[in-house]
C-alpha cells in the first residue's frame, strides 16, 4: 500500500491543480444527491408521478407537495413524485390551449383519421362553435390530454375559461375520477355551510364541478412604513386613492395585467368599486333617468371611466410593471418601493417575515374596505390526465380538513405547515371552528363577514376581463414613459384643468368600446388585427399624453 502511495505521490503533485478542479467538479455533481431532503416531492425513485401546472410560489408548492407525498406514503405505501410546471397564470392559459391544439390535431388526423386537422384545431376549443360542429363534439367526448393532471392556482376567470373550452373536466372520461366524485363522497364539504357556489357575487366553484376554489383571496396594498415616512407620509394607506399621492412618484410597485391574472383582478376591483359608487350617485340624483335599468347602466358607464382614470393615476406613480405579481411585495419589503398592489397572502407573508419581537413590523398590508371582493384560488382536473385517480386524491386532500389547515395554521401547530406560514384563508365555512381559529395566523379576518361589504357584479365586468387587461396595457404599460412624464408635470402644476382633462380623456376605451370593438377584436383570435388595434390605440394615447404635457407646460 505504501509502495503504491509513493509511486502516485509525484503524479499527484505534478497534476495537483487539475486534480483539485476535477475533485471540485465531482463534489458539484454529487452534492444534489447527498443533500437532497428525504421527504422531497421529486425523489429519484418513485412509484407514481403527479403533474401539476401552477402559478403558486415555492412556499405553497413545497408545503402541499411535501404534505401530500407524506400522506400518500402513509396511506398507500408508495413513493410519490410531484412534477410542478410553474409559470404565470396568463402564460399557463396560453400554454394549455396551445398544447391541446397540438394534441387534438394528432388525435383528429391519427385516431379519427379525419382530414383538415388545421381547420378542426381552429374550432374544437370554442364553446360557441356552431351546433353540430364535429371537431367540438369529438373533443368533448374524448380523453385527449397534454400529459398534465391538474391545474392548481390562479383566478376563477381563468379556470372558467378553461372549463368552457373543455380542457378542465368534472370527471375523467375513462375512470370517472374528479371533483364530481369528491362531491358525491363528501356532500357536507359543499353548499352554504361548506363551499358555497357564490359569495357576494363571486363564484367559489363551478356549478358543473369542473373547478373548485381551495382557499380565499382578496386584494390590497402592501406598504413599507420606513420608506413612506422618508417620503413624508406618516399615515398608513387605507384606500386605492392613497396610491395616487404625488409623493409616491416612482415608488409604487405594480404587476403587468397582461402577464398576471391576479393583477387584472385587482384592477377589476378598482373599476367595480367606482361603478358601485357611480350607481349610488345616480340613484340619489337620477336626473332625467327614470327606469332602474337606465340608472344602473349610466352608473356602470361612468364608473368604468372613473376606475380607469384612477388606474391611470396610480400608474403615473408606478416604478415598473412586473411580469410576475410576487415581485411587488418583495421589492416593498426590501425598500425598493414604498407601496404596491398585491394579493393578501403576499402582503401578510411580507409583514410576518420582518415582524419585530414586540409584534410591530415595518411592512403593512391593508385590504381597502369596500374596495375589494373575496375571491378564490381554484383547482381543476385536466382532460386526459395521466393519473386521474391520483389527481382526485390530491384535490380531495387539499379540500379536506388536513389540507385546509396548511393554508393558515401557524408553523409548528399540529397539522400546520412544516417550514413556511402560507397566510391564506381556508375556503370551507365549516373549517372556522373555535378549535381551528386558535391555531390560525389570521383568525380575526372573518372573511365571510367582510365579504358582505363588497358585492361583486359579474354582469358588469366579468365578460370584459381580457378587454380590461388589454386596455390597461395600452393606456398605462406600453405608454408608461409618456404617462409618467405627463403625470409628473401635472403634479408639479397642481393639476391644471385643461391638461388634466386631456390626460384623462378615455373615449377611445370607454365601456361601450370595451364591450364592442375591443372585445370583438380580442375574441376574434385574429392576431394581426389585435396587433393593429393595439398599435392604433397606443399611438393615440402617446399623442394624447404628449398633448397634455404641452398644455401643462404652457399653464406654468
Amino acid at each position: 500500500m505504501s509502495f503504491a502511495i509513493d509511486i502516485l505521490r509525484p503524479f499527484a503533485w505534478r497534476w495537483r491543480k487539475e486534480l483539485a478542479i476535477a475533485g471540485a467538479f465531482f463534489v458539484v455533481l454529487v452534492s444534489p444527491f447527498l443533500l437532497r431532503p428525504g421527504d422531497s416531492t421529486s425523489p429519484y425513485r418513485y412509484n407514481r408521478r403527479l403533474v401539476i401546472m401552477t402559478p403558486h410560489p415555492d412556499q405553497i408548492r413545497e408545503e402541499f407537495g411535501r404534505a401530500f407525498a407524506r400522506y400518500w406514503k402513509e396511506t398507500k405505501g408508495e413513493t410519490l413524485s410531484i412534477d410542478w410546471r410553474v409559470a404565470g397564470t396568463s402564460d399557463l392559459n396560453t400554454l394549455i390551449k396551445s398544447d391541446f391544439r397540438s394534441a387534438f390535431q394528432h388525435y383528429w388526423s391519427g385516431s379519427l383519421a379525419q382530414p383538415n386537422a388545421g381547420e378542426a384545431a381552429a374550432t374544437f376549443l370554442n364553446p360557441k362553435a356552431a351546433p353540430g360542429s364535429q371537431p367540438r363534439a369529438e373533443f368533448l367526448k374524448s380523453n385527449v390530454g397534454i400529459g398534465v393532471d391538474l391545474f392548481f392556482g390562479g383566478g376563477p376567470h381563468d379556470f372558467q375559461s378553461q372549463a368552457a373550452a373543455g380542457t378542465l373536466v368534472a370527471a375523467d372520461v375513462k375512470t370517472g375520477c374528479g371533483l364530481a366524485a369528491i362531491r358525491t363522497r363528501h356532500p357536507e364539504w359543499f353548499g352554504d355551510h361548506g363551499i358555497p357556489e357564490i359569495v357576494s357575487g363571486q363564484a367559489f366553484r363551478d356549478k358543473d364541478m369542473r373547478w373548485c376554489g381551495t382557499c380565499l383571496s382578496s386584494f390590497g396594498i402592501v406598504f413599507n412604513r420606513d420608506v413612506m415616512q422618508r417620503l413624508g407620509i406618516t399615515k398608513d394607506p387605507a384606500t386605492w386613492e392613497d396610491l395616487t399621492d404625488p409623493r409616491l412618484l416612482g415608488q409604487v410597485a405594480l404587476a403587468d395585467p397582461s402577464k398576471s391574472g391576479s393583477a387584472t383582478q385587482a384592477f377589476e376591483m378598482i373599476v367595480q368599486q367606482q361603478m358601485q359608487l357611480a350607481v349610488a350617485r345616480f340613484k340619489a340624483r337620477p336626473g332625467h333617468l327614470r327606469k332602474p335599468a337606465d340608472i344602473e347602466a349610466a352608473g356602470v358607464r361612468e364608473g368604468w371611466l372613473e376606475g380607469l382614470r384612477l388606474i391611470q393615476s396610480i400608474s403615473g406613480n408606478a416604478r415598473y410593471f412586473a411580469d410576475a405579481s410576487p415581485k411587488t411585495p418583495l421589492d416593498v419589503s426590501r425598500g425598493d418601493a414604498a407601496a404596491g398592489m398585491c394579493i393578501d397572502f403576499y402582503g401578510r407573508s411580507g409583514e410576518e417575515a420582518v415582524r419585530r419581537p414586540d409584534g410591530t413590523s415595518r411592512i403593512g398590508f391593508v385590504a381597502p374596505l369596500g374596495g375589494t371582493t373575496l375571491t378564490v384560488d381554484p383547482i381543476g382536473l385536466m382532460r386526459g390526465a395521466p393519473e386521474p385517480q391520483l389527481a382526485e386524491s390530491f384535490m380531495e386532500f387539499v379540500l379536506s380538513e388536513r389540507g385546509q389547515k396548511l393554508w393558515d395554521f401557524r408553523v409548528g401547530t399540529p397539522g400546520g405547515p412544516g417550514r413556511t406560514p402560507l397566510r391564506r384563508l381556508p375556503i370551507r365555512k365549516d373549517f372556522y371552528t373555535e378549535a381551528n381559529l386558535k391555531q390560525m395566523s389570521d383568525a380575526g379576518e372573518e372573511p365571510f363577514l367582510k365579504a358582505q361589504s363588497f358585492i361583486y357584479h359579474p354582469e358588469w365586468t366579468s365578460g370584459l376581463f381580457d378587454s380590461l387587461r388589454f386596455i390597461i396595457r395600452i393606456i398605462c404599460v406600453d405608454t408608461h414613459d409618456e404617462l409618467q412624464e405627463t403625470w409628473t408635470m401635472l403634479a408639479q402644476q397642481h393639476n391644471p384643468p385643461r391638461a388634466s382633462e386631456i390626460f384623462h380623456q378615455l373615449a377611445l376605451v370607454d365601456y361601450d368600446a370595451a364591450r364592442g370593438d375591443i372585445n370583438r377584436i380580442l375574441t376574434s383570435k385574429d392576431k394581426v388585427l389585435q396587433v393593429r388595434e393595439a398599435r392604433r390605440l397606443t399611438d393615440a394615447f402617446r399623442h394624447q399624453y404628449r398633448q397634455a404635457l404641452t398644455f401643462a407646460r404652457a399653464e406654468k
